[in-house]
């Protein structure tokens, strides 16, 4: 199985760090501090034959001196010493290993290739080379060279960039969000996407996969694994290397072609993987598909206290490929009843800028009861006539009271223009996705609306054949017939356009120069 050994990564009982210097900044002092400042609760064991002691811990000489065998070795040496440093491992069978050390090569002859072997000779599971590490914050595992913890939560992250996962992790803190583990893959030698989307699959304390991709080395691997993973969650996914010129910076990073980004884009759809363009969408994504399970449609309301705010809102909306709801006759009315003469009498419902909580409260509670509604986006920009706190937490208070009665509670998304930290901890903790603008604010709910059609399209098996697609075989035979009959292995130009056009696949036209 793939996951194999993969519990000894995420939740080790006791981990030997191999490498450093006392020098600040270096990477095994940071791992050894973070391990320590992050809680880790078992024996945590420090190996340098240049040290006596590194962030208050003792070292020994090497592997074989420790007193008890870890359940993973976090290497950060320099790149020559690695292979080394594995094989000592397996020597007293060490479970699993994190490697951080970069520099190893890659190809027949390298330092890469030979770790890799020392590591399956032994049945180690590795995790890099080239990576940030692993952390688990519902553990208080934290191996990487991160600047610090992050709470725990329900998303998990798997990166092959360590500074996209870095990012991530400071993203996490502004916004409250927490994971339930972070990997970072690196050059894949051993661990790769599909052991950590089928680990992450079965792990109960994660509820959305977020990851970040250069290149998938195992395609066959990746899709089973895919596939499975996003029938039971939501899995959102950059892939890098759109162009040639990113994807050739991608193949200096990690050492591997990104491929046909065609293919990726087509692979990732069939899997049922949303796939988003940049980190802020992955942010917007995360923030929506973390917080709410998914919205019967595309049909959005807007309740705002700002007129050229709902017209931005609505027309973003349009942008990104959504619907302005149409507003029932009797939400009509009863919007009319409360709202003072000068209301917007449409969607976007504007309320006034003198909107207070209460007025908030009221007509939002008006829009969730409407059956031609799919969600609502509460857009509010803040002003010296009502209280800002006020309103966010009688919106907050409105979603829990609708979650808690409603089989499929509709989505409500916050978007609190000049928002401040009290706003943000206060949506955080209820539950509600909330963004900085209404752009954002849109961009959430449609990656929703994607998720939904992406699991539909999971489900759907596709014909054998396009529905129009006649190929004409006895051409086709013929010329394959006549390729053999001749005793050649390859067809010559003519003979493939042939082909080609026989099975209806377009290609660059070939005719014969008889002169």
């Amino acid at each position: 199985m793939s996951t194999y050994r993969l519990d000894k990564l995420f939740a080790p009982r006791s981990v030997a760090v191999v490498g450093g210097s006392p020098r600040q900044g270096s990477v095994g002092r940071v791992v050894l501090k973070n391990l320590r400042e992050g809680g880790f609760s078992g024996p945590i064991h420090l190996v340098n034959p240049d040290c006596e002691q590194i962030e208050g811990f003792r070292a020994v000489g090497t592997i074989a001196d420790l007193p008890d065998v870890p359940d993973v070795v976090v290497v950060a040496t320099p790149a020559d010493v690695v292979p080394g440093v594995i094989a000592d491992a397996v020597a007293i069978k060490v479970p699993a290993a994190i490697v951080v050390s970069a520099g190893l090569g890659s190809g027949p002859g390298s330092m890469e290739e030979a770790l890799g072997q020392v590591a399956r000779t032994g049945g180690l599971r590795l995790i890099g080379p080239n990576s940030f590490g692993v952390l688990n914050p519902h553990g208080r595992f934290n191996a990487t060279f991160a600047s610090g913890m992050v709470g725990g939560g329900d998303l998990a992250i798997v990166s092959q960039s360590g500074a996209i996962a870095a990012g991530m992790l400071e993203w996490a803190k502004r916004r409250s969000v927490g994971f339930s583990a972070i990997a970072s893959v690196g050059d894949q030698l051993d661990v790769d996407f599909g052991d950590l989307l089928d680990y992450f699959a079965l792990d109960h304390k994660t509820r959305l996969i977020l990851l970040y991709i250069e290149s998938v080395k195992d395609a066959r691997k990746f899709m089973s694994a895919a596939r499975a993973a996003a029938r039971t969650k939501p899995v959102v996914v950059i892939k890098t290397g759109r162009y040639a010129q990113s994807a050739k910076a991608a193949a200096t990073h990690t050492g591997s072609l990104a491929g046909s980004d065609a293919v990726y884009d087509a692979a990732f759809q069939r899997a049922g993987l949303l796939r988003v363009a940049d980190l802020d969408e992955m942010f917007d994504a995360a923030e929506t598909l973390g917080r709410v399970r998914t919205t019967a449609g595309k049909r959005l309301a807007i309740l705002t206290n700002g007129g050229g705010v709902g017209v931005l809102t609505t027309d973003r909306l349009i942008d990104y490929g959504g619907t302005l709801a149409e507003l029932s006759p009797k939400t009509l009315e009863a919007l009319d009843a409360a709202l003072p003469p000068t209301w917007s009498k449409a969607n976007p419902v504007d309320i006034g800028g003198d909107a207070d909580a209460k007025r908030y409260g009221d007509e939002l509670t008006a829009l969730l009861a409407d059956p031609g509604i799919d969600a609502v986006a509460v857009v509010h920009v803040q002003t010296g006539l009502a209280d800002t706190v006020e309103i966010a937490t009688t919106v907050a208070g409105i979603v829990g009271r609708q979650r808690g009665r409603v089989m499929r509670p509709k989505p409500v998304l916050a978007a609190w223009l000049g928002s401040n930290e009290a706003v943000n901890d206060l949506f955080g903790k209820a539950g509600v996705p909330h963004f900085e603008t209404e752009g954002e604010a849109v961009r959430g709910f449609m990656h929703l609306v994607r998720y939904g059609e992406v699991q539909k399209s999971l489900m759907e098996t596709p014909p054998s054949l396009p529905e129009h697609f006649a190929p004409d075989v006895e051409t086709a035979r013929r010329v394959v017939a006549g390729v053999i009959a001749d005793d050649r292995s390859w067809l010559d130009p003519i003979e493939v356009a042939t082909l080609m056009h026989a099975y209806d696949i377009p290609i660059n036209p070939a005719v014969p120069a008889r002169t």
